[in-house]
């Protein structure tokens, strides 16, 4: 008998199955959705959470880690793309997505959460078990020991370049956002360091929900009966939300008498309401209505004038959304499908008109972060000709004597001012008006007459707002 024959036999280690995590699963489900359909993460998510729940997968602490980890790991992913590169021993283009998107989740639990190392890596090598395979688990392994080995700090220290050699680069790798995106931020801030390293930690930091209590159909002492309810901070139909509240749970939102709406989107609104007119106050447009926050709180201050709200969307399905904001509204309003760069009303027929035109979306990348890996310099270009269209069209509907209010959720110059400057050199006929008196409850709003709200200063999105009075 040989010797190998005579040695006793080790039997197999049995096979463990991975543990399935639907946490962490559907966190991935998640990620994986923003990444290969080019899907926003608050759209993607709730209808995954709403699933989870109805299959008795998750409770509220079950769908507040995984809104969590979804965000966090998004706010965060150019600061750990530049982590996880130190600790590879190759281009980070050339890992695939999916595997990138598990070792993204696991560097979010081990440096921005307080989940402990051990559970960190555990859990994340488990979820690529099952969702990778056991091959690259083991590559998902040892990349996150790597990335355990020092806290967030420690590690900034090593892949960020100091700021007095790249101030912009530094920035970009400490608060996670483009270099692009932070170059554009500065500018339109006016420099100084601690207002954009401000500017760029208020981007990374969880928004609060906001709620609006519709005028005429329900009231912010309904709202704040409300157990997580607080008053807003500025708008007199604002209530915030704290962490944990559920907008979902509330009836004046089921029933579309309150809504979610970021309190500088009402700001906008209300100083559109507000802005002095020359002559009656009977037609409002809104020119650019979907999804239908504006549409709806213009409408209710328009009814309590008795005055009426056209609310106009080029696609369909946006118009329907529209709809169903204002449904229930006091007084006369009306929803139509239309390019609002080719109007089918006449010229002139306005009072107030509201233009909150699409753009970039630089100013809410709280809500939607992936917003800033998605947007490239070009699409400013891209734009740039429907903004100022929209913004001719808005000053051809509204009659001599009325205003107009041109809004965008971003703050970039090429988006705001220049904008307005290109537009008012062709029409000699306005006349900017000073907004910020109509908002004098809302402090450092910029130097007029236009308006500039920011995240770090008003707990607010982006805004920007315009108002031009038609002269002739």
């Amino acid at each position: 008998m040989s010797e190998q024959s005579r040695r006793p036999h080790k039997p197999a280690k049995p096979y463990r199955r991975p543990h399935k995590d639907p946490v962490r699963i559907l966190a991935f489900d998640a990620l994986r959705a923003v990444d290969e359909r080019d899907a926003y993460a608050n759209l993607v998510l709730p209808p995954l959470l709403r699933k989870a729940r109805e299959k008795g997968d998750f409770d509220g602490r079950d769908a507040a880690l995984a809104t969590e980890l979804v965000y966090g790991t998004l706010r965060r992913q150019g600061t750990y793309d530049a982590i996880i590169a130190s600790c590879v021993d190759r281009p980070l283009r050339e890992v695939d997505p999916p595997v990138l998107d598990v070792l993204s989740l696991g560097a979010h639990q081990l440096l921005g959460t307080r989940i402990p190392t051990h559970a960190a890596v555990s859990a994340s090598v488990e979820l690529a078990r099952v969702v990778l395979g056991d091959g690259r688990a083991k590559f998902v392994n040892a990349v996150l020991r790597k990335v355990a080995q020092h806290d967030l700090d420690g590690w900034l220290a090593k892949v960020a370049p100091s700021y007095d050699e790249d101030p912009e680069d530094h920035l970009a790798v400490v608060h996670s956002h483009p270099r692009w995106v932070v170059s554009a931020l500065w500018d339109s801030l006016g420099g100084g360091r601690a207002g954009i390293e401000d500017l760029l930690a208020a981007d990374n930091e969880r928004p609060e929900v906001t709620l609006v209590a519709r005028p005429g159909r329900a009231g912010t002492a309904e709202l704040l009966r409300e157990d997580a309810a607080v008053p807003g901070r500025w708008s007199p139909y604002a209530v915030r939300l704290a962490e944990g509240g559920e907008p979902g749970a509330i009836d004046a939102v089921r029933e579309g008498r309150a809504g979610v709406q970021d309190e500088g989107s009402q700001l906008v609104a209300l100083a559109l309401a507000s802005a002095p007119l020359d002559g009656p106050d009977e037609k409002w447009l809104d020119g650019c209505a979907g999804p239908g926050g504006k549409a709806a709180l213009l409408g209710a201050l328009a009814a309590e004038r008795g005055a009426v709200l056209l609310a106009a969307e080029k696609q369909p399905h946006r118009a329907g959304l529209v709809a169903r904001a204002l449904d229930g509204n006091p007084g006369p309003w009306q929803v139509i499908a239309a390019d609002g760069t080719r109007p089918p009303w006449r010229a002139g027929t306005f009072d107030r008109v509201l233009v909150d035109v699409p753009c970039t979306g630089l100013g809410a990348l709280r809500r939607r972060p992936e917003a800033r890996w998605r947007r490239r310099p070009e699409d400013l270009e891209n734009f740039a000709p429907l903004q100022r269209a929209l913004l001719r069209t808005a000053l051809d509907s509204v009659r001599v004597g009325g205003v107009v209010g041109y809004a965008t959720c971003s703050p970039h110059l090429a988006e705001t001012r220049a904008v307005v400057d290109d537009v008012l050199k062709q029409r000699p006929h306005t006349e900017l008006v000073d907004a910020r008196p109509l908002l004098s409850q809302v402090p450092a709003l910029g130097d007029g007459p236009d308006i500039q709200l920011w995240p770090h200063l008003h707990g607010t999105d982006a805004m920007y707002l315009a108002l031009i009075r038609r002269t002739g």
